[in-house]
């Protein structure tokens, strides 16, 4: 009876059984995402041959000169990056303590919101280092502010955060669309901001006025990556996230870390809305964030809230989106052709994070012969 029992266990076990790996070394991460790297160069390059008949290495280059042909647009590709990488570095507190912000481009755009608002009605009316401190705190607490209010809801009734952080995109969108429609009157657009005057502008540095939005993110990458390795805050969110039971019973005040967790979420994405308004675009609009807000969740998950792994995961998504442009441009290329190249990339990279946590499992060759008898 134990062996019928037996043989009718092993003809249930699938062909291939997906396990979770216990660990891998630094080594064995490294290799298994150069390896997708090289199959997407060479998935791209059949791609390219066959669809659009171009050189491979033709188009390999095309990517890499929309960065690197020159200083400028290096220094381009850098005021792009800050963006993305000030917005994962946002999100990365609130992931790891497994509270899933998704409401991240609404939280961005009350912060710009918020800036354009200073530099509208106190430009010229306050000194600039006290209007760039107004600025910044009024950013910061709009897009605090934003994030605190699914938080709470989360905290004490345990709403959906995912659904209700979404949906405050889009009454922050609506929100700047109407007052944007009243300011602009019968113009098309707003328009940038203090264009005669540029008060409320970042000053500039080395040639450019968003190097100083560099130089912040760049301070921030730091700050965050020592408050979440190395401080008490980062250890509450790091056992709030293992298991809430967990943390309670350790004496951690589950809601009130969740609450304070979402709040310097959201607090610094309203900081990265107060950088793009002032650092670089001078305008608000309802696409400020640039749908940064959702690519940053790529981000966050991939460097697996490492803030300087972020960066280079930033740089690798800004470079591929810059080189797919350059592609589009220099080849006449359909803008979705360009896309599917970078695309193809991107995806064997994110494959590449399974391998890396788990592992495939076939059924033994005795067990099928066992099953044929």
């Amino acid at each position: 009876m134990n062996n019928d029992a037996k043989k009718l266990a092993g003809s249930k076990e699938p062909l291939v059984r997906i396990v979770k790996k216990s660990s891998a070394t630094m080594k064995q991460k490294v290799i298994v995402r150069a390896a997708s790297i090289v199959l997407a160069l060479i998935i791209d390059a059949a791609f390219i041959v066959l669809v659009t008949g171009l050189n491979p290495l033709a188009v390999y280059r095309e990517i890499f000169k929309a960065t690197f042909e020159t200083p400028l647009r290096f220094m381009w590709m850098l005021r792009d990056l800050v963006a993305l990488l000030c917005i994962g570095i946002a999100l990365a507190p609130a992931f790891k303590m497994r509270f899933w912000n998704i409401g991240a481009e609404g939280q961005v755009l009350m912060g710009g919101f918020a800036t354009a608002i200073c530099m509208m009605y106190l430009g010229g009316k306050l000194p600039t280092p006290l209007l760039f401190l107004t600025m910044f705190l009024t950013s910061v607490i709009a897009g605090a502010v934003w994030s605190f209010i699914p938080a709470f809801f989360k905290a004490n009734w345990n709403t959906n955060e995912t659904l209700f952080t979404l949906m405050m995109n889009y009454v922050a969108i609506q929100l700047v669309s109407y007052y944007t429609n009243i300011w602009r009157g019968q113009a098309s657009s707003l328009g940038t901001i203090n264009m005669g005057t540029k008060i409320g502008w970042f000053p500039k540095m080395f040639g450019h006025d968003f190097t100083l939005k560099i130089i912040i993110v760049a301070v921030l990458t730091v700050l965050m990556y020592v408050y979440l390795k190395y401080t008490k805050h980062g250890y509450e969110i790091s056992v709030v996230g293992e298991s809430e039971k967990t943390a309670k019973y350790a004496g951690i005040n589950v809601k009130k870390v969740t609450i304070r967790t979402l709040i310097l979420s959201g607090a610094i994405c309203g900081l990265c809305g107060f950088i793009i308004v002032a650092g670089n675009k001078h305008t608000i609009a309802t696409n400020t964030a640039g749908g940064n807000g959702f690519t940053a969740i790529i981000v966050a998950w991939l460097s697996k809230f490492n803030t300087f792994f972020m960066a280079l995961i930033a740089f690798l998504l800004v470079f591929l989106e810059k080189g797919a442009s350059q592609i589009a441009s220099t080849y006449g290329l359909n803008e979705y052709i360009a896309d599917i190249i970078s695309g193809i990339i991107l995806f064997c990279i994110l494959g590449s994070e399974f391998f890396i946590n788990y592992k495939l499992l076939f059924r033994h060759k005795s067990e099928n012969k066992e099953e044929t008898k």
